[in-house]
């Protein structure tokens, strides 16, 4: 196909978060799976410090991270929200290339990524692009918001607190407030990270301050939980205004809980796809999932993530996540397979979404 009739798909990778690596190797897969004959592919690295890229390089390479290193293959880029020059501009010695995709695939995890920031910037340049939109992401990024979004949409969720790292100073006082409202065994996240990073699991005094301690190092709010004694399980939603649940996928981490070793190192996850669950919990689940994604005014996408309960099958909201892991392991993608929906299919289906989004 001439590349006048392909869509221009400007894939947008790294990024300044935790997350950073896993973006890579999401965007890779991406990448590697769009139609080649169908979309004329733009690749925009950003490093951990804030740099963009145009990168022309080997997909290999960013899915290793050595994209960095490719020098011949980067150029210097920005997205101008300019009311004259809204496009990329490339930067080639004195030259400065225009480029105008037809839709931006922000494949970035956790902070900058998922929080509305480069929502916002896209909306700007007046660019289209897939996922949610800019107050979507904002919200879900923060776990104590969704926690009031979600608790408004009458779907159930573990009790929880909010603490804020100011209060670390105190932390005796703030070990009673968890103690008293919470209790142990508890969990301890930052409010706005994603793929488990900053999660602790704490079961005595020493344990949460620790755990406190080490979430403080991610955002200045942080959320404790109690613990859910139950599967843990995950279901994708896709579309826009009338948007669907694919089956429900258990994870089955061999360690002590699914932290970001067991999801991305280790090899210590299993998945079970379609959870081993009565019907109607799975039903009941992709409701609760299909409602979550509609309380937040999504489109696009979303994994949403649920525990449960061993003693009596009680469904209860853990999280959701609006552009969820993409590697070739990611639960994602494969709960779509599932349910027919191949990894190509899926990424089409997601440009046609965010190419007829409203806003």
């Amino acid at each position: 196909m001439a590349d006048k009739k392909r869509i221009k798909v400007c894939v947008i990778f790294g990024g300044q978060s935790p997350e950073h690596d896993i973006s890579c190797i999401s965007a890779a897969s991406v990448i590697n799976n769009l139609n080649k004959e169908k979309y004329r592919i733009i690749t925009i690295g950003i490093t951990k410090k804030g740099e963009w890229f145009l990168y022309k390089g080997k997909t290999s390479r960013i899915e290793n991270g050595e994209w960095k290193k490719d020098s011949k293959n980067l150029k210097k880029a920005i997205i101008s929200p300019d009311a004259k020059d809204k496009a990329i501009f490339v930067f080639d010695e004195d030259k400065i290339k225009k480029i105008k995709p037809d839709i931006v695939f922000p494949v970035l995890h956790g902070e900058y990524g998922e929080d509305g920031t480069i929502q916002g910037l896209l909306e700007l340049a007046e660019m289209k692009y897939v996922g949610m939109g800019v107050c979507s992401s904002a919200n879900a990024m923060d776990k104590s918001f969704t926690k009031i979004i979600f608790k408004n949409a009458g779907i159930p969720q573990a009790d929880w607190i909010t603490v804020n790292a100011y209060e670390l100073e105190n932390i005796n006082e703030t070990v009673l407030r968890v103690e008293k409202e919470i209790g142990y065994p508890c969990f301890v996240k930052p409010t706005s990270t994603g793929s488990s990073v900053g999660v602790g699991k704490a079961k005595n005094k020493k344990e949460l301050i620790s755990a406190l301690k080490n979430a403080a190092k991610y955002g200045r709010k942080i959320l404790v939980e109690e613990n859910i004694d139950g599967h843990e399980v995950e279901c994708s939603v896709l579309g826009n205004v009338n948007p669907k649940a694919a089956t429900v996928g258990e994870i089955i981490p061999e360690v002590e809980f699914y932290d970001f070793d067991a999801k991305y190192k280790t090899g210590t996850t299993k998945l079970q796809i379609p959870a081993k669950l009565p019907t109607g919990i799975i039903n009941q689940i992709k409701e609760y999932a299909v409602r979550a994604f509609k309380a937040l005014d999504g489109m696009g996408l979303a994994r949403v993530d649920f525990f449960v309960r061993y003693k009596d099958n009680s469904i209860v909201l853990n999280e959701i996540n609006t552009m969820p892991g993409f590697t070739s392991i990611s639960m994602y993608p494969k709960l779509w397979e599932a349910v027919g929906k191949k990894y190509s299919e899926l990424l089409d289906e997601l440009i046609v979404l965010g190419m007829n989004r409203v806003k």
